[in-house]
């Protein structure tokens, strides 16, 4: 049996940045990923300048080695509606590919890593718990995204209970000839909302990787929405008439609606596998990235992982990302204020698209970086 004092199920963007964040906290980490790196991982896939600063990321020195597509501007609108482009004259995102983001990551992390190794038990033992027989820890973190193996011994994994956002997405290389034909520009992604307000699709592009895709709570509609969708920005010339592969389905919880509890005796649950994804936009890497942060704060110095010790970081996640019992965001991607037919004419409304979609739901330029306890 192999003794750590800490145990991360997930490598992804929440496991790699709390590996990351404690490797000067003198504590035997384990990070155990069902999967080898660099991944196959489909994402539409940008990144604000304020996650770039929490993870201390030069975006130079990133760029100089991996895809980093500025943005300056959105197009919005809603689907059978003209679009709305707002120019925000600087650069307000990223665009990067997962399978590079996720890799850079962890390649930072130094703690021993075990991939390719799926879990499958975890076992509470004499005060501790035990992984697949062979790793014990005193605490493990849950950071494997909405199926984390971690969230299921809370007594809250994958169930029926739960409002679960359904996706569908491609990313692929584009070929010249598909690259010229293609009109969606890398600066500018393209969210275009359901009529029936239930979901949002986009089309992105970074550099010549091209990412399509549509994500809906009801998940027995969501391939004839996509199929529809990506028909129409096909006739509309927006992205190539010849799309290779598969679109490849993934779920998620919006945090108004997750119903995860956070923290039991030994455990603790980050990123996706918390549900902490924003209830307007669906957009989970800032709340990984910031999740796993305060959880590094609320880790560092503890010896005593019970229940009761852990609670201050549930404290914390509710004082950052609100309190989901009292939140007034109850329905997917927008408010419950916004109703058809308001939302029509709002969405041909560049100051509603700029200053509510783009830079409050999707950008949150309202919420400054977070400040956290760095290496």
């Amino acid at each position: 049996m192999e003794y750590y004092d800490l145990i991360i199920v997930g490598a992804g963007p929440a496991g790699s940045t709390l590996a990351h964040a404690l490797a000067d906290s003198g504590k035997r980490i384990l990070v155990i990923d069902k999967q080898e790196f660099p991944r196959d991982k489909t994402c539409a896939g940008w990144v604000t300048p304020a996650v770039m600063k929490s993870l201390d990321i030069d975006t130079e020195e990133y760029g100089a080695g991996h895809t980093l597509q500025p943005i300056s501007q959105f197009r919005i609108g809603m689907m059978g509606q003209p679009a709305v482009v707002n120019d925000h004259e600087e650069v307000v995102s990223y665009g990067i590919r997962r399978c590079e983001f996720d890799a850079y990551l962890l390649d930072r992390v130094t703690a021993p890593k075990q991939l390719k190794t799926p879990v499958k038990s975890i076992i509470r033992r004499d005060g501790n718990w035990v992984v697949n027989d062979t790793w014990e820890a005193p605490l493990i973190v849950g950071a494997g995204g909405h199926f984390c193996p971690v969230a299921r011994l809370l007594g809250d994994g994958p169930g029926s209970h739960e409002t679960v956002v359904a996706a569908k997405e491609v990313e692929f290389e584009m070929t010249p000839e598909q690259a010229e034909a293609c009109e969606a520009r890398g600066d500018t992604p393209e969210l275009w909302f359901c009529r029936d307000l239930k979901g949002y699709a986009w089309v992105f592009r970074k550099g010549n990787y091209l990412n399509i895709g549509l994500g809906r709570e009801d998940n027995h509609k969501l391939t004839e929405h996509l199929n529809a969708f990506v028909d129409e920005m096909k006739s509309d010339g927006r992205i190539p008439s010849d799309l290779p592969g598969r679109f490849k389905g993934h779920a998620y919880l919006l945090y108004a609606h997750a119903e995860r509890p956070l923290v039991d005796d030994g455990l603790l649950l980050i990123g996706d596998s918390a549900g902490l994804a924003y209830t307007q936009s669906g957009e989970g890497i800032r709340p990984a990235i910031e999740s796993a942060l305060m959880a590094a704060d609320i880790i560092r110095d503890r010896e005593d992982y019970s229940a009761q010790s852990l609670q201050p970081y549930g404290e914390a996640i509710a004082a950052r990302f609100g309190n989901r019992a009292i939140s007034q965001d109850h329905g997917w991607q927008v408010p419950d204020w916004v109703k058809m037919p308001l939302a029509s004419t709002l969405m041909r409304s560049h100051w509603f698209t700029r200053k509510v979609v783009t830079e409050k739901w999707f950008l949150h330029q309202q919420v400054p970086p977070l400040e956290v306890t760095q290496t």
